[in-house]
C-alpha cells in the first residue's frame, strides 16, 4: 500500500519569514560580542603596546611582553608607587565595609523577616526608599553629618556610609521570608534554643548563599565607589584606586595638554584600568557558585 508524502507547507506570498532560532540566537550573541567583548579585548591588548603602536597599529593586535613590562614599571613608578598604595586603600575600605555590612545586614534582615513589631512595615518601606535613591543624592547630607563629628579625611568617612547596606538588608529579608522554613526555626525553639542560638546555629548555616550574595554586592559597590571617597578624602595618599585612575587620566597629555614631567601614556592608563577592575572579577569567578544559588534561593516554594 502506497502512502503519499504530504506536500511541504508553503507560506502565503507576502507573509514574513521567521529566522531559525539558532540564527537568531547567534545574531544576538554576535551583537553582544561587538558591543561588550571587543572593547574589553582592545583594553587588554592596549596594555601590551607602546603609545605609538596603540595609535597607529592594528586595534586588536598584540604588542609585546616587553612593552607590557615597561608599562607596568612606568605605572608603578608614578608618584613613588602611588598605584599600589591606592590598591591597598581600596582593599582596606572595601574589607572593613564588608565585615560591618555582613554583621549588620544579615541580622537586620533576619529580624525583619522573623519578628513582628510596631513600625516594621514603615522600616521596610524606608529601606526600599533608601535602596532606590541614587548614591550621589546622599553625598551632601553624609558630608555634613560626618563633618559635624570631625570624620572628614578619615577612613571612617568612607567606611561607615557604605557599611549600612539597605540592599543587603532587603536581600536577606527576602531570603529568610521565602527560603528558610519557619517550622524548622520553631522546632529549634521548642528544643530549648534561645533566639540568638536559633539565628546562629540554624538560620546562618542555611543562609550561606545569600550571605555570599550580599558580601559580593557590598564588596563590588565599595571597590567601585568613586564619588564618596572623592568628596570625603582630600589627601592623595588616601585615595582608593577608582579615584586614583582619575588622577592618572588628568596626567595623560592627550586629555590634558598642560601636563609636565608626570606624564602618563595611554597604555599605562589602560593597564591601571584593568588593575582597578581585576579584584572584583577575581572575586566573582571564585564565588559564582554561591552567587547563583543565592540569586535562585526563594525562587520556588515547596
Amino acid at each position: 500500500m502506497r502512502t503519499e508524502t504530504p506536500a511541504p507547507r508553503r507560506l502565503p506570498s507576502g507573509a514574513p519569514r521567521r529566522l531559525p532560532p539558532r540564527l537568531l540566537a547567534g545574531s544576538v550573541l554576535a551583537a553582544f560580542a561587538v558591543f561588550f567583548v571587543l572593547p574589553v579585548l582592545w583594553l587588554v591588548l592596549a596594555t601590551t603596546k607602546t603609545d605609538r603602536q596603540l595609535v597607529h597599529g592594528s586595534p586588536l593586535s598584540f604588542g609585546s611582553w616587553g612593552a607590557l613590562r615597561a608599562n607596568w614599571d612606568a605605572l608603578t613608578a608614578f608618584q613613588d608607587d602611588a598605584v599600589l598604595q591606592w590598591l591597598g586603600n581600596s582593599a582596606l575600605y572595601a574589607g572593613i565595609s564588608l565585615v560591618v555590612t555582613l554583621c549588620v545586614s544579615v541580622p537586620a534582615g533576619y529580624a525583619l523577616a522573623m519578628t513582628e513589631f510596631r513600625g516594621r512595615r514603615a522600616l521596610l518601606v524606608s529601606t526600599l526608599v533608601v535602596m532606590l535613591m541614587p548614591n550621589a543624592t546622599l553625598v551632601v547630607p553624609l558630608f555634613l553629618e560626618l563633618n559635624a563629628v570631625n570624620l572628614i579625611g578619615t577612613v571612617w568617612s568612607v567606611v561607615l556610609p557604605y557599611s549600612f547596606y539597605p540592599f543587603g538588608v532587603y536581600l536577606t529579608y527576602i531570603y529568610f521570608t521565602t527560603a528558610v522554613p519557619k517550622d524548622l526555626l520553631a522546632a529549634a525553639r521548642i528544643d530549648g534554643c534561645s533566639e540568638f542560638d536559633v539565628f546562629r546555629r540554624v538560620a546562618l548555616p542555611l543562609a550561606t548563599p545569600v550571605i555570599a550574595l550580599v558580601g559580593f554586592f557590598s564588596f563590588a559597590a565599595n571597590w567601585t565607589n568613586y564619588f564618596l571617597p572623592y568628596v570625603m578624602l582630600p589627601e592623595n595618599d588616601q585615595m582608593p584606586v577608582q579615584v586614583g585612575v582619575t588622577s592618572l587620566l588628568s596626567n595623560v597629555p592627550s586629555f590634558n595638554p598642560t601636563v609636565g614631567s608626570l606624564a602618563v601614556e595611554r597604555p599605562q592608563l589602560a593597564l591601571a584600568t584593568l588593575i582597578a577592575v581585576a579584584p572584583v572579577l577575581i572575586v566573582f569567578l571564585f564565588a559564582q557558585r554561591f552567587l547563583v544559588s543565592g540569586m535562585l534561593a526563594g525562587a520556588t516554594k515547596e
